[in-house]
C-alpha cells in the first residue's frame, strides 16, 4: 500500500520505533508513544542484531565464547522486553521484533511487513568522513521506507506538543500539499497561531560550478524564479490558510539543505516536513539527498514523506 499520499481518512494503527538502546533511541520511543496515545495506535518495537566480531588476528582481537551469539540474542531480547513493558505501562499495545541483519534494511522490511503507518527513529547527526564510511541508519530508512518517517535529533528534548512553526520545502515542479497533509494527519488540526513556511531554495551543484561556461549552462534569474514560485504556490497557500495555518513564502538562493536547516534554527521550527525522492546510485553519489542531509543536521524533528509514483508522473506532465 502506498502511504505517501495525504489520505486524511486513513487511521494510524501501527508505529514502528527502532531501538539500539541509546539515549536518542529512547527519545524517539517517547515521541512514538506520544503519537501512539494520540491515535490509539500500536507500537512495533524493533532491534536488528548486526554484530560483526573482530577476527583474532585483527588490531583489537576479541575472543568470544562459542555460544556468544545465543547469549547476545537473549540479552537483547531481555532489554527489548523491558522497553516494551515501559510502553505497555502507559496503556499502549506493543509488538517486539528482534531480527538479524543490516539495521536500515531490516527496519524497512519490518515496517513494510507490518503495514506501518509511520516510523519514528532517532538520529545522531553524524557527518564528515565517519559518516561517509559508516552511513546512518536513519538516513537509510528515510531513503528506502515506503511510509512516512519521523526522525528525532538528540538535541530535541521537548515533547512534540502543538506545532507552532512548520517548515515545508518545495520545488517549482512539485505541490507541497502531500507533506502538509501528512502533518495534519499525524499531528491534528493546527493551533490558531500555527505558521507554515513554504521554502524554496536553489543553487547550481558544486560539481557543475566550474563547468558553467564549458557546458553553456544558462541560469534563470532568481527574481524570475521568485515571481514564478509565488504564483504557483498561491493556490496551496490559500488552501493552507483555509485550514487554519498562517502561511509565509521564503525564497532564498543557496544549498537547499543548508537553507532549510539554518532557517529552522533561526525561526525555532517545531518540525520540518518534506518529500523525498530516494535517489540511488550515481545520482545519490553526486547530488546526495536533500532530505537525508536535512535529517543529518536539523535540530528539530523531520517528517519525510516518500513521493508517490503518481505524483512524480503528474510533475513530469506539468513540466511537459
Amino acid at each position: 500500500m502506498d502511504k505517501s499520499a495525504g489520505d486524511l481518512r486513513r487511521s494510524v494503527s501501527r508505529i514502528v520505533v527502532p531501538s539500539d538502546f541509546s539515549d536518542t533511541a529512547d527519545l524517539a520511543l517517547e515521541r512514538g508513544c506520544e503519537l501512539a496515545l494520540q491515535h490509539a495506535a500500536r507500537i512495533v518495537l524493533v532491534h536488528a542484531l548486526n554484530f560483526q566480531p573482530t577476527p583474532i588476528g585483527g588490531p583489537n582481537p576479541v575472543i568470544l565464547p562459542p555460544d556468544f551469539g545465543g547469549q547476545l540474542r537473549t540479552a537483547t531480547q531481555t532489554k527489548l522486553e523491558a522497553l516494551a513493558e515501559r510502553v505497555r505501562s502507559r496503556g499502549i499495545e506493543v509488538d517486539v521484533e528482534l531480527t538479524t541483519g543490516v539495521p536500515g534494511a531490516s527496519i524497512v522490511e519490518i515496517s513494510d511487513r507490518s503495514d506501518a503507518d509511520l516510523i519514528v527513529i532517532g538520529t545522531r547527526g553524524l557527518s564528515g568522513f565517519k559518516h561517509l564510511v559508516l552511513g546512518s541508519t536513519a538516513e537509510q530508512v528515510v531513503r528506502r521506507a515506503s511510509c512516512p518517517v519521523l526522525t528525532i535529533h538528540p538535541d530535541h528534548r521537548g515533547p512534540l506538543g502543538d506545532l507552532q512553526t512548520v517548515i515545508v520545502p518545495t520545488e517549482l515542479s512539485e505541490d507541497p500539499a502531500p507533506a502538509v497533509d501528512e502533518v495534519l494527519h499525524f499531528f491534528g488540526q493546527p493551533p490558531r497561531s500555527a505558521r507554515i513556511l513554504l521554502v524554496y531554495s536553489d543553487h547550481l551543484p558544486a560539481y557543475l560550478q566550474p563547468l558553467v561556461e564549458d557546458l553553456r549552462i544558462d541560469r534563470v534569474g532568481f527574481e524570475e524564479i521568485s515571481g514564478l514560485l509565488r504564483e504557483r504556490l498561491e493556490p496551496t497557500a490559500r488552501r493552507l490558510e483555509a485550514v487554519g495555518f498562517e502561511v509565509e513564502t521564503v525564497i532564498r538562493e543557496g544549498d537547499p539543505a543548508s537553507v532549510i536547516t539554518e532557517l529552522a534554527s533561526a525561526r525555532g521550527a517545531d518540525l520540518i516536513a518534506m518529500e523525498t525522492r530516494g535517489r540511488s546510485g550515481l545520482a545519490h553519489l553526486l547530488l546526495g539527498s536533500t532530505a537525508e542531509r536535512v535529517v543529518q543536521h536539523a535540530g528539530c524533528p523531520v517528517l519525510t514523506v516518500r513521493r508517490s509514483p503518481a505524483a512524480a508522473e503528474q510533475a513530469q506532465d506539468g513540466r511537459g
